[in-house]
């Protein structure tokens, strides 16, 4: 593996990821396959941050939240992206890296509250931090608090670790014919109609020239690989 190419990295988790083939909720041998990606990472001294997301458990009471108001279940989202934060912040005690929740709503019992300054010394020191409850509004997706997040701490790459293996022509699962963008334009992205990222996430990697990588993080190695310089993924750049 060669010296890493990127000094910062934001990393963006979506809550389905954690429940593995569950229905819903967390998968502790799906959280823990995850972090040790994450790990391999932060041991090439890259310094990493993460905003996760809260699928996984929203998905649980999505139909009790049928024809509720959309701010209070967004406001129920954000909950259980904190829920996932400190998930995430045990499995990486588990396996001795040191890491920080800081929370975009105050709970200050369970998360520290975001602070934009405290979090830039951690990821300086080497710790992790883990970003929860989105940008702390509603009508606001967690790739939004992702592309926000990344900027506000002078990252150098949002990275978008999903279970697919990039970006494709086509839907790979009913398409076998469809094949893997190694990089794509942001102009490119928008004419082809691809779906990188939510559109107002999307809009402001292009607005603020911030790179987004999208890769698997089921492929083993494959973040480090890409960290490292190596062909994972698809890469949109501005221009």
């Amino acid at each position: 593996m060669g010296a890493p190419v990127y000094k910062r990295i934001l990393l963006k988790l979506s809550g389905e990821a954690l429940m593995g083939d569950d229905s819903y909720g967390i998968n502790r041998d799906t959280i823990d396959r995850i972090i040790g990606e994450v790990k391999a990472v932060v041991d090439m001294g890259v310094q990493v941050a993460v905003v996760i997301g809260g699928g996984n458990i929203f998905r649980g009471v999505a139909p009790g939240a049928a024809g509720m108001d959309r701010a209070t279940a967004d406001y129920m989202g954000m909950l259980a992206t904190v829920m996932n934060a400190l998930a995430l912040q045990d499995a990486f005690r588990r396996v001795g890296v040191a890491s920080r929740v800081q929370s975009a709503l105050t709970i200050e019992q369970v998360a520290e509250p975001y602070i934009r300054g405290k979090a830039l010394r951690y990821l300086e020191d080497g710790t992790v931090v883990i970003f929860g409850a989105g940008t702390g509004n509603p009508f606001f997706t967690t790739d939004t608090a992702a592309a926000l997040r990344g900027m506000e701490m002078n990252a150098d790459i949002v990275v978008k670790a999903t279970k697919v293996d990039g970006v494709y022509t086509d839907d790979p699962n009913k398409n076998p014919a469809a094949t893997r963008y190694t990089r794509l334009s942001f102009d490119e992205a928008i004419q082809k109609d691809l779906k990188v990222m939510d559109a107002t996430a999307f809009t402001l990697c292009r607005d603020q020239n911030m790179p987004l990588a999208v890769l698997s993080i089921f492929k083993p190695g494959a973040l480090a690989r890409f960290v490292a310089g190596g062909d994972e993924g698809t890469l949109v750049l501005k221009g």
